[in-house]
């Protein structure tokens, strides 16, 4: 979820179909919703979905410099590290991406993948980025009023992009790295910060019984992530020469181009969350 902070009005961007992008946009948000409150395995499967696509489309972008990153050992970290952190939480989680890692160097030595160092490096990167990342939502789940957690992560991160959209549209002349994204404005962070902050001191008393000042906490690091994940994407995708990850999701880009912000949330909200601040 790309976090919009633009400094100026603009036309949408890249000229996409609003009506295809708030299609998927519901329909993503439904499915979501569904296993959030009914079916957790639903929401768990569409997490291993949307991975199995984003390490898919970074396998592919990355091509374009030259490294051939082998996508077998991308899918198997894509469905096994959100379904173990579900089931076993964290601790389950890092064992399993011990054994991910270690699946892509064999991989790639078997596979006589020339030079060996960079491709497995590429590997790494990708399974660390985006699999490993999001599966601390799945690993929410396994927490007591886990999927309300999840939901406070979610509202969170749309905080995030909406506040942020509102008042960089309206008020944005600074941008924070003109260079690496110039449409992403100080006023825009402001006003991300001061959204989130405010739904999180209300949501997350409401929502998981925690004090007001842990949503305060939580509003602030994820509006940090959220940037920080905006930001990273955005210099690889520059490094890389290219605008989208894909189009996998008409309207939005890539898979990865929603997940950006999400990914480095996920840790966040873990860990302000589920674990003890106190």
């Amino acid at each position: 979820m790309t976090s919009a902070v633009s400094t100026s009005p603009a036309p949408p961007r890249g000229g996409r179909d609003l009506k295809s992008a708030v299609l998927v946009g519901v329909g993503l948000l439904a499915t979501a919703l569904v296993g959030l409150f009914w079916f957790d395995w639903l929401l768990v499967v569409l997490v291993v979905a949307l991975l199995v696509g984003a390490v898919s489309e970074i396998a592919t972008a990355v091509r374009g410099i030259g490294l051939d990153v082998p996508r077998p050992p991308l899918w198997v970290a894509a469905a096994v590290l959100p379904l173990t952190a579900w089931r076993w939480g964290v601790p389950g989680l890092f064992v399993a991406l011990v054994a991910c890692l270690a699946l892509v160097a064999v991989w790639t030595a078997l596979t006589r993948r020339r030079p060996a160092g960079q491709f497995m490096l590429a590997g790494v990167f990708i399974v660390l980025w985006a699999p490993f990342l999001l599966s601390f939502a799945a690993a929410l789940l396994d927490e007591p009023l886990g999927h309300r957690m999840v939901a406070v992560l979610l509202l969170m991160v749309v905080s995030n992009d909406t506040f942020g959209y509102i008042v960089g549209y309206r008020f944005g002349r600074t941008p924070i790295a003109p260079r690496i994204s110039p449409k992403k404005s100080w006023e825009g962070l402001a006003g991300s910060l001061a959204g989130s902050v405010l739904v999180g001191v209300v949501a997350v008393p409401v929502l998981v019984g925690q004090p007001w000042w842990v949503g305060a906490v939580l509003g602030v690091t994820t509006v940090a992530a959220a940037t920080s994940g905006d930001f990273s994407e955005s210099m690889v995708k520059r490094e890389l020469g290219i605008k989208d990850m894909s189009s996998a999701l008409p309207g939005h880009g890539g898979v990865m181009d929603r997940l950006d912000s999400l990914v480095f949330a996920s840790p966040v909200a873990y860990t302000v969350l589920a674990l003890p601040l106190t």
